[in-house]
């Protein structure tokens, strides 16, 4: 019988967890293909440096958007040479527990089962993103008490209040890292008529990218291209620059949990109000975003440990219910939502 893993198929990058071993892939979800023959020519690493840099028979792309599959083949593709890479074609096909934004459609959910399928995967478990990264944050969620987790990833922000492994109240916003990196390249364009690639305002974002005033210092050197002559040229910009285009997104997201703290049972407030709300995502990390949402909802706040990795971890500890979902009596809750 061949080893289960667990797959975050997200947006910015894609995480393989593979049991007994841990996280063994964490690279950009980016494909590259020929466009004159359709083949593969490189995915993850190796295809995200090519971004913004090949020529006409060659394109590089993110073929998940917004938390869903955007190009199904494309997927199907990145997903396959990723598994043999660490899979060997000896061992038998085997299970694996996948994450899902909290509010997928019915057809989005099935292309994500497919495109795994597709790749090699004799049975698809899913999860939702709020409650891998809750388990991968190391709260529990078997027991009745609530717990608040807000994940920002690249392409949503997954946000849930949790209790008895399952979901309570939930909101999935399309105002994540992708989001941000757009509006940077706005900011530069409007501000210095200067067009800068998706890479460098990712960077920018991640090395002093804040949404509070005088949270952190720095200034990043972007290169780009001048509007008006066509030339190349480069500009420092501040972190308190990065908070005229960032501040919107952020209000977006401390809006969303405050309905859901709204929306929430008495008793789960209570729960949530002594241990307060538990930020995971690479996004957790964008300096200020914590501080904002404390002064909203007047409630502790923290980022999780290593919160980038939260949600694989989660679903890769969620292998061990795989097996509870073929019993009659399962002996317990099981925070596996589906199984196709």
């Amino acid at each position: 019988m061949g080893l289960d893993i667990a797959i975050d198929l997200g947006t910015s990058r894609t995480r393989i967890f593979l049991q007994n071993k841990g996280v063994v892939v964490d690279e950009p979800s980016v494909i590259t293909i020929n466009l004159e023959d359709d083949s593969v020519v490189a995915v993850g690493q190796e295809a995200y440096m090519m971004l913004g840099r090949t020529s006409s028979r060659i394109s590089a792309m993110y073929p998940l958007s917004g938390g869903v599959i955007s190009d199904f083949g494309l997927v199907e593709a990145m997903i396959g040479s990723m598994l043999k890479r660490v899979v060997s074609s000896k061992i038998g096909m085997p299970r694996a527990v996948a994450c899902v934004p909290s509010e997928i459609t019915e057809v989005e959910k099935r292309a994500v089962v497919n495109a795994i399928s597709g790749a090699g995967i004799r049975r698809v478990c899913l999860i939702e993103e709020p409650v891998a990264a809750a388990i991968g944050a190391g709260l529990d969620i078997n027991s009745p008490h609530g717990s608040f987790v807000v994940d920002i990833g690249g392409g949503t922000t997954d946000m849930a209040v949790i209790s008895l492994s399952g979901i309570a109240v939930s909101r999935s916003i399309k105002q994540a890292g992708n989001v941000m990196d757009d509006e940077i390249i706005k900011y530069v364009k409007k501000k210095y008529n200067m067009l800068i690639g998706k890479r460098m305002a990712e960077d920018a974002k991640i090395k002093i990218g804040s949404v509070v005033p005088d949270s952190v210092s720095g200034t990043y050197r972007i290169k780009g291209r001048n509007l008006l002559t066509g030339m190349p040229m480069c500009v420092d910009i501040t972190s308190d620059e990065t908070v005229e285009p960032l501040k919107d997104i952020a209000a977006a997201i401390v809006r969303q949990v405050q309905d859901i703290l709204e929306e929430t049972p008495p008793e789960l407030i209570g729960d949530i109000y002594s241990d307060g709300i538990v930020l995971t995502g690479a996004g957790s990390q964008l300096s200020g975003i914590d501080t904002l949402i404390r002064a909203a909802t007047d409630l502790k706040v923290r980022v999780a440990d290593e919160p980038d990795l939260c949600v694989i971890k989660g679903c890769g500890n969620a292998i061990k219910y795989i097996d509870a979902l073929n019993k009659s009596d399962r002996g317990g809750i099981n925070p596996i939502s589906e199984q196709y």
